[in-house]
């Protein structure tokens, strides 16, 4: 099995809200101590975070699923309950998130990148809150908000110093395994990578670069034969490109025409690919070294005028290492620092009506959703804050623009009542204002 994932789906639950209590203080010598409900704890948020020690999106393979925990109820004596612990996914740098429609929602790019994939709910107000001079005895409280849940989509592109970019068994694998510390599966048969793998080369003067072994491209993986569109997102973050063509004689096609199908796929998957700083390289220079002069194309072969490297006995490596260095070097340099992590939080919404089928009025948004969460909204005093929380927020006039009239239902949340249209106070005004 393997132990790379670049891709998957990811289920975010937030912790649910807990709901405020209703209570009243009861004390000796105090028989009307008043409304001491406590309020309900926040449910904790789940974040995505950048981490540079996660390398691939494999813990989501088999466990797609996150929770984070629910706030506590509040209680008597104007006890708030406990909030629920924020939860932090790391995922690697790197991370697209998208939602079901391929819409990118947010890219974590740096370490400590933060996204807010799922807001827990809101703890309910106790009926302490609620206490005013007009309501002496408040006996409704609000309930606990649900917390934000989603299925998520998740694409990792790698990001490197350096890609490896060449066909099939051209040798990007043994290169990337004699340079570091990886071990990718090297055979001699097409297609032995079939999923990217990192090396770190380590100079003698401490310099650090990363190598992408970026699986073999072939003809038309810009327009997705094969798995190509899979294999070329990992090229987009890679600071250099080193292109490498086969010298081997046997290879099917000559190294021009190895370096000219390999930039037109790179054009075609993003232009801007090409004006990115390359290394053509000639690998298995070894091959061509021992090949007689009655091997057919040979001498086309010997006519490649780049660097020449073997993997095999070692040869060219230093200086190709030292120029990649180089270019590596140029690019970071260009490149302004970030100061600190970027955190990332999703577009607050607003109100939304939307007209049914069946002519019924539905009036989406969390606010309003929020405006009716009451424990017990038979109470005459809680749907009368209910009502002006509506009113502050724009509901009525919304209903009215959207074309609702005396009998139509409505839903808000888990409310469902008929919509009324009340007369305006003043006398002579011959408009009409929305009502419940």
């Amino acid at each position: 099995m393997s132990n790379f994932v670049d891709e998957c789906g990811l289920n975010v639950k937030a912790g649910d809200g807990g709901a405020g209590c209703v209570s009243f203080r009861r004390e000796a010598h105090t028989p009307m101590g008043g409304p001491d409900g406590g309020d309900g704890g926040k449910g904790g948020d789940i974040w995505l975070v950048a981490d540079r020690n996660t390398a691939s999106l494999v813990a989501f393979g088999d466990h797609p699923h996150r929770k984070a925990p629910s706030g506590t109820h509040g209680s008597g004596k104007k006890k708030h309950g406990h909030r629920g612990e924020d939860l932090e996914v790391p995922v690697p740098m790197g991370t697209q998130v998208k939602d079901r429609d391929g819409q990118v929602l947010a890219d974590l790019v740096g370490e400590g990148d933060r996204w807010l994939a799922a807001e827990g709910g809101r703890g309910g107000h106790g009926n302490a809150r609620f206490l005013s001079n007009r309501r002496r005895a408040p006996a409704f409280a609000e309930q606990g908000e649900l917390g934000e849940e989603q299925w998520i989509w998740l694409e990792l592109k790698l990001m490197a110093d350096v890609a490896l970019v060449g066909f099939p068994n051209v040798g990007k694998s043994t290169l990337i395994s004699r340079v570091s510390a990886a071990r990718p599966k090297v055979a001699d048969y097409p297609f032995t990578t079939l999923v990217p793998n990192l090396g770190v080369v380590r100079m003698g003067d401490g310099f650090e670069m990363v190598l992408a072994d970026v699986p073999g491209i072939i003809e038309g993986a810009a327009e997705g034969k094969g798995l190509g569109h899979q294999f070329l997102r990992h090229i987009e973050r890679c600071r250099v490109l080193l292109v490498m063509v086969d010298l081997s004689p046997w290879a099917e096609l000559i190294p021009a025409e190895q370096e000219k199908v390999l930039l037109a796929e790179l054009g075609d998957y993003r232009p801007d690919l090409l004006t990115r700083e390359r290394v053509i390289v000639g690998t298995r220079s070894d091959l061509l070294d021992n090949a007689g002069d009655d091997v057919p194309r040979v001498e086309e072969f010997r006519a490649f005028k780049g660097p020449r490297i073997s993997s095999v006995t070692g040869a060219g490596i230093p200086d190709l290492l030292g120029e990649l260095r180089g270019l590596v070097e140029d690019s970071r340099a260009a490149v302004i620092p970030d100061e600190g992590f970027v955190t990332l939080r999703p577009v607050p919404e607003g109100i939304v009506v939307e007209r049914h089928d069946d002519g019924s009025f539905e009036v989406l948004g969390k606010e309003a959703a929020r405006a009716v969460a009451f424990s017990d909204l038979t109470n005459s005093e809680a749907m009368e804050v209910a009502r002006g929380r509506l009113k502050d927020l724009g509901v009525d006039r919304a209903l009215g623009r959207a074309g609702a009239r005396d009998g139509d239902t409505v839903t808000i949340g888990q409310l469902t009542f008929s919509y009324t249209e009340e007369p305006a106070a003043d006398l002579g005004d011959r408009k009409r204002r929305p009502g419940r």
